[in-house]
Order: structure tokens, then C-alpha cells, then sequence
């Protein structure tokens, strides 16, 4: 029995070094597999006496120069793929859009087959979800999604963070992608219109034929759980009369909402400024007036405390040949005439008011700071990180109808003073049913002027007229080179002390 057992013994001896050498390979592959490759730019050269030469880096951007491109292929290869599967669903889609509007189809649709019908009343839902044709009641300015604007060459957005800037190309090729598409379409509608394709007024239109140069402004905006929202805008040069046509993308191909014909010459504008003060100001104000070809304005003096909404509100009513188009304005604003046009646009009686966002100026003071003389207002009109920001949280600026203005209650009278009115009225149409269209501009310009926040404001009124003095100062980048200002000079008189001394040595 013992000499039966030793081979046995044996055998389990060599089964148990097996298995341990088979623990420590399994131990050094994991290690290899785990253990993260070096970072060759956190490596220094010349540390240990090691040298590294001109093709030794070479070599070494090459490899990760193949390794980039292999990975941009890669995506390149999956972003094909989507884009085909995409392109097959649009189809799809717009296969069942055709059948839908061929008679007869509909009974043999819903005899057959009912999920094509109700995906395209999902898709007609998401319009009518989106703001098309009437308005959705918001519980505050929070809740509203602003457009953003854009012309063929710009677009002019509210996010910025610190990198992106308040004017800006469409770099991103979806992104330029995206108009290119909405423009084709709308062009394409223009040019082959449909039956129902008319005026505002359901009158009659003349056929013409449009360009990609006649394209004058466009908004769109994308909510999460609709889809995107596109209006554009065609006219021929130097006429009056607009091409309006609204796409709607509910998260799939475009859709034709409606394209109409919008006639502007006969659009008269109030331009409503309420004043206290501020002659030199108002003298500006009344040669960039003129400029713009502007002569007819009438002074209408008040005896009491200034009001900004009393104010409007008495220039609102003083007009008596009926319903007109409202620009409530500021004696601090710069505007251009194609800005009045885009007011024209977006303004429809019993229908829709705009609420464009200005491009509020910073101090010139600071931001031309390094210049003996600042330039000329006209020059200060840019739309730069630096020279300014879109004026999100201000809403006095707006175009709207006598005629909505006086249905939805005006302003509140017994705001005193400076602000909290314009918040007021705004609240009030976005509870409504008319459509509030909000959206940055390039034409509108709110000039840098020294604010003064006076002690009879109430809290409220107190804690907004600060905000606006503060955001109104400086950039982010010239507001910090001013608070690190002696740090800065420090390290400059540093320095030149450094340069002085080598230069005795």
C-alpha cells in the first residue's frame, strides 16, 4: 500500500506546481493588462543623463499622430453608419407623410396599419406643442427657451460660457449643416409654393424666384422634448415685402409648418422713450435719430414722479388713429433701421410680441483702456467677448401692438422709479395665450453710461439695479486684470529691476 501511494503522492505534487505556475502567469497578464501605459509628456528628457534625440520625438508624434487618425476613422466609420440609418428612417418617414396626403390612403391606413397614422399625429402634435401657432402659458421668465439668431454668415447666441462668444460662425459642421438644410428647404418652398401658401391675409401672392443671397435673418431654437423650431426670412433687395417661412424638425426630417408673404411698408412703429433728465444723452439720442431718417417725434412733458411705466403707458395711450406696432425704447439704445424691420417681423397683432435681447456696451473706459482717446460710438458697435454681453435678464426693449399692450392690463402703475415694470409686463404675456418671441439681435446696442442706484428703490428694485451696474462694468478677463492690478504691477517692476541689473552686470 505505501509504495502504491508514492506515485499518487507524486501526482498531486506536480497537479499543486501546475497549478502554481499557472496562478503566477495569470498574475503577470493581468499585471501587463492593467498597468497603464507610460505618458511620454509627463516624461522630461535629460533626467538621468538620458538624451533623447530629434527623430526619437519624431517617431514618437508619428506613432501618436497613426494612433489619432486610426481613432478618427473609426468615428468617421460610425458616424457614416448613423447618418445612413438616419437617411432610411427620413425616408420612411416622409414615404408616409406622401401616402397620408394621396386620397383615399387614410381608410386603408387605418384598416390595414394604424402605427403610420399615429406617428404622424405625433409629429403634428409636436407642432402644436411647440409654439407654432399659438402661445403656451409659462409660469415665469425662467421657463421660457429663447431663440437664437442667425444670418448666412452669423450666429448671434445667448450661451456663452467663457469660451464661446456672443457673435460667433457656425464652426461646427453640424451645426452649418443644419442652416444650410433649413435655408434649401425654405427655398425650395418658396420657389414651388402650394395652393394655401399666401399672405398673412390670405391674399394672393406673386411668384418669384429666391436666392440663398435674398436669405435676411432666421431664429431657431430646439426644445428638449418638441424638437427644433426654425423661422425664416427672404426679401429682395431694397424691397419692403418678406418671405416668412416656418420649418419644424420634431426630432426627424423637417416639416413645413406654413410659408407666407409679410408686406412691411406700411407698417407704422411708435417709438415710445420715457425721459427724466439726461439731456446730453437724449441729444445722442436724437441725432442717431435723424440719421436713421427719422424727423416726426412729439414731446408729451408729464408734472410728476418719474415713472418708466407711467411713461410708456401715457405714450401708449396718446397715440389715436387706431392700432399701431410699439417699440418701447430707452434713451440709452442704438438701433438700426434693419433692426426695425425685425421688429415689423416678429410682431403680430392677437398673435405674438417680441422681446428682443440688446447687446449691452461695457465701460469703454476699461475696455478701450489702453487707447489715448476711445474710439467713436459708431465704432463701439461690435459684438465682442469684451466690448460686451447679451442683456439676458433685461426685458424693457420690446416690439408690440397697442392693441395687446392695452388688452393684457399695460404696466403696473404703482411701480415707481426704475425697473421691476418691464418684468411685470413680460410675466403677463408669457401667462397668456400670444406667443413670446425672445431672441438676441445684432442691431440693438444698449450704450455704457454710469449708473446710479438711489436709496428710495425698493429692495427689489435695489438688488436688480446693482446686478445691472455690475454686469454692465467689465468683461470677466478685464474685471480680473483690474482686482490683480498690484499684483500685476508688482511683478512688472520685478521684472524690470531683473532686466536692469543683468544690463549693469
Amino acid at each position: 500500500m505505501p509504495r502504491r501511494g508514492l506515485p499518487l503522492h507524486g501526482r498531486v505534487r506536480w497537479l499543486f506546481l501546475g497549478l502554481f505556475l499557472l496562478l503566477v502567469l495569470l498574475l503577470f497578464a493581468y499585471l501587463l493588462e492593467c498597468t497603464p501605459p507610460a505618458d511620454v509628456s509627463l516624461v522630461l528628457p535629460g533626467i538621468a543623463g538620458e538624451t533623447y534625440g530629434k527623430e526619437y520625438y519624431q517617431a514618437m508624434l508619428q506613432e501618436q499622430e497613426e494612433r489619432h487618425l486610426n481613432r478618427a476613422a473609426s468615428l468617421k466609420r460610425q458616424i457614416a453608419q448613423l447618418k445612413q440609418e438616419l437617411q432610411e428612417m427620413s425616408e420612411k418617414l416622409k414615404l408616409l407623410q406622401d401616402k397620408k396626403e394621396l386620397p383615399g390612403v387614410q381608410g386603408l391606413a387605418e384598416a390595414k396599419d394604424q402605427e403610420p397614422g399615429d406617428l404622424l399625429e405625433y409629429l403634428h402634435s409636436q407642432i402644436d406643442k411647440a409654439e407654432v401657432n399659438t402661445g403656451a402659458r409659462l409660469p415665469s421668465e425662467y421657463a421660457l427657451v429663447p431663440f437664437e439668431s442667425f444670418t448666412s454668415s452669423k450666429v448671434y447666441q445667448l450661451e456663452m460660457g467663457l469660451t464661446r462668444h456672443p457673435e460667433e460662425k457656425p464652426v461646427r459642421k453640424d451645426r452649418r449643416d443644419e442652416l444650410v438644410e433649413v435655408i434649401e428647404a425654405a427655398l425650395d418652398i418658396i420657389n414651388n409654393p402650394d395652393e394655401e401658401d399666401g399672405v398673412e391675409d390670405d391674399m394672393p401672392m406673386q411668384r418669384q424666384t429666391y436666392t440663398e443671397g435674398h436669405f435676411t435673418e432666421g431664429l431657431y431654437r430646439t426644445e428638449r422634448d418638441k424638437g427644433s423650431l426654425y423661422e425664416l426670412f427672404f426679401a429682395k433687395e431694397d424691397s419692403s415685402s418678406f418671405r416668412h417661412v416656418t420649418l419644424f424638425r420634431p426630432f426627424g426630417p423637417l416639416m413645413k409648418v406654413r410659408s407666407t408673404s409679410v408686406e412691411t411698408s406700411g407698417m407704422i412703429i411708435n417709438i415710445i422713450v420715457p425721459l427724466s433728465g439726461r439731456v446730453e444723452t437724449f441729444s445722442q439720442f436724437l441725432r442717431n435719430f435723424r440719421e436713421e431718417s427719422f424727423y416726426n417725434y412729439t414731446l408729451i412733458p408729464v408734472e410728476e414722479e418719474f415713472s418708466r411705466g407711467r411713461g410708456l403707458n401715457i405714450g401708449a395711450h396718446a397715440w389715436k388713429k387706431g392700432n399701431v406696432l410699439m417699440f418701447f425704447c430707452d434713451v440709452d439704445i442704438q438701433f438700426t433701421l434693419e433692426f426695425l424691420n425685425t421688429c415689423r417681423l416678429h410682431a403680430a397683432p392677437n398673435k405674438k410680441v417680441f422681446y428682443p435681447v440688446v447687446f449691452s456696451l461695457y465701460n469703454p473706459a476699461i475696455v478701450y483702456g489702453n487707447l489715448e482717446l476711445a474710439p467713436p460710438i459708431e465704432l463701439q458697435l461690435i459684438h465682442k467677448k469684451d466690448a460686451g454681453f447679451w442683456r439676458d435678464f433685461g426685458f424693457g426693449m420690446t416690439c408690440q401692438y397697442r392693441s395687446d399692450f392695452l388688452n393684457i392690463g399695460g404696466f403696473d402703475l404703482e411701480v415707481k422709479g426704475w425697473g421691476v415694470e418691464d418684468v411685470h409686463l413680460y410675466r403677463k404675456y408669457l401667462r397668456s395665450d400670444l406667443i413670446v418671441i425672445r431672441t438676441p439681435v445684432s442691431g440693438l446696442f444698449h450704450l455704457w453710461h454710469e449708473k446710479q442706484c438711489a436709496d428710495e428703490l425698493t429692495p427689489e428694485q435695489y438688488r436688480m439695479c446693482i446686478q445691472s451696474k455690475a454686469m454692465n462694468e467689465a468683461s470677466h478677463s478685464h474685471l480680473g486684470m483690474l482686482v490683480f492690478r498690484e499684483e500685476i504691477e508688482a511683478h512688472l517692476r520685478k521684472q524690470a529691476f531683473k532686466t536692469q541689473s543683468k544690463a549693469e552686470d
